[in-house]
């Protein structure tokens, strides 16, 4: 590990914390007592604020360039999301 640049240890921070936001996400589904499914949760949240801020970082240094979204795009993402829920009855 100590011969990775800082990309390759960002990049590898980020890749572990979607894996774990997987897998919280997976373990909310088969948890059956609410207890553990809430703590399982508080965890997802925490966990994808984790993910948020180790990709800023990669952002802000040009290590994982986005492309911004328009308006409309955004509007267009809302309506298809806000579609699918009232598809599936959620």
């Amino acid at each position: 590990m100590a011969n990775m640049t800082e990309k390759e240890l960002l990049t590898d921070l980020l890749n572990e914390e979607k894996n774990l936001l997987k897998q919280y996400a997976f373990s909310i589904t088969e948890a059956s007592c609410i207890n553990l499914r809430q703590l399982f949760h508080s965890h997802l949240v925490e966990c994808g604020q984790d993910q948020f801020s180790v990709f800023s970082q990669m952002n802000q240094r040009n290590m994982y360039p986005t492309k911004s979204a328009s308006t409309q795009e955004v509007e267009q993402a809302s309506q298809q999301s806000m579609d699918l829920r009232q598809q599936t009855g959620m």
